[in-house]
């Protein structure tokens, strides 16, 4: 005759009809709790981790709002690859040198608890300038083609009318010309008559697409929002891709806007 399973006994993780305790329903609940937590910190410690992005300074590449994915090994992994940014070890473990023209993530020079997102212009030993708007690499212009009208919201919500172009930004490592939009909104002001600035070894030089409203590499000085060259070690990784956009126009709690203010084409673009 074949074993019968009671209809009304629940089945338990201690097994075979015995009541679990209430030590045992806790020991399980923080087991799987620790477990998903590691798989968390692994994940975002060795591989991907999102951003969202708060300021303006990179339109129109990257938009205020948009959520982006950013690749952790690409560069390789230094202290602020870990939360918390424990000072474990000095400089980068399986370091790769950026490629010029990468949308990059990495600490803030004056704060490494904040964390930027610009453009790549400038590897070691290159020498950068902006002239009456125009940016030299190398003593070479770099074009800028097909110039035509933008219209950008910042952070604020205020307008800003301006030109955007199709700028080609010679690459390093072997690869092709980078295409990427900026924003030009004035051809004055210290951001465009800049000295030449040399890169020195181990730093590179970063600025934010939107060229007129972005505190980047072009500002050496010692105030509080002055970049300067940034050091390889303060580098997080390589943005790789939007996977969520929303514009957040009105309150929070106007839930019925919600599926307006998504920007449904910008989910899944890649960032180049």
């Amino acid at each position: 005759m074949q074993d019968m399973t009671n209809p009304n006994q629940t089945p338990t993780a201690s097994g075979a009809g015995e009541p679990a305790t209430l030590g045992q329903l806790v020991l399980d609940y923080a087991r799987t709790i620790i477990g998903v937590v590691l798989v968390v910190t692994l994940f975002r410690t060795f591989l991907f981790e999102s951003f969202v992005i708060p300021s303006g300074s990179m339109i129109p590449t990257l938009q205020v709002g948009d959520y982006i994915m950013v690749s952790k090994y690409s560069y390789g992994y230094s202290r602020f690859s870990f939360p918390f940014s424990p000072n474990l070890f000095q400089g980068r473990i399986l370091g790769a040198e950026p490629h010029r023209g990468d949308v990059a993530v990495f600490r803030f020079t004056k704060d490494t608890s904040v964390d930027y997102v610009k453009r790549i212009i400038g590897l070691p030993g290159d020498h950068i300038r902006v002239t009456e708007g125009h940016l030299y690499l190398n003593n070479q212009l770099v074009p800028c083609l097909a110039p035509h009208p933008y219209t950008a919201m910042d952070e604020s919500r205020v307008p800003m009318e301006g030109e955007a172009c199709d700028e080609q930004l010679p690459a390093s490592g072997g690869n092709g010309v980078v295409a990427h939009q900026v924003l030009k909104l004035m051809d004055d002001g210290a951001q465009n008559n800049t000295p030449d600035y040399v890169v020195p070894p181990g730093y590179f030089f970063a600025m934010g697409d939107n060229r007129d409203d972005s505190a980047d590499s072009r500002f050496m000085g010692d105030g509080p929002k002055d970049l300067g060259f940034v050091p390889m070690e303060n580098l997080v990784g390589h943005a790789q891709r939007v996977f969520f956009s929303v514009e957040s126009a009105h309150p929070f709690w106007q839930v019925w806007y919600w599926p307006t203010e998504i920007r449904w084409a910008r989910i899944f673009r890649s960032i180049t």
